[in-house]
């Protein structure tokens, strides 16, 4: 946990706050729910998955908005 709140500093320094946050959480978010379908045998349900590339593709659509926004 120590080494996850190290390497978000780390992205905060390069990146808005609120982006910055966002991808922890959605990679948090998707990689537990990943985690959980694949060693604990949680459904794998189509709607379920295509929530987890809605997450992934917002994670995506942020950091792309952040990088060709300049903050002056």
């Amino acid at each position: 946990m120590a080494i996850s709140f190290w390497l978000l500093s780390i992205a905060m320094k390069t990146i808005p706050v609120g982006t910055a946050y966002a991808i922890w959480t959605g990679i948090g978010a998707v990689g537990v729910s990943i985690l959980g379908m694949l060693l604990l045998g949680e459904s794998r349900d189509i709607l379920r998955l295509i929530c987890l590339l809605l997450i992934v593709s917002g994670i995506v659509g942020l950091k792309l908005v952040s990088s060709t926004t300049s903050t002056t």
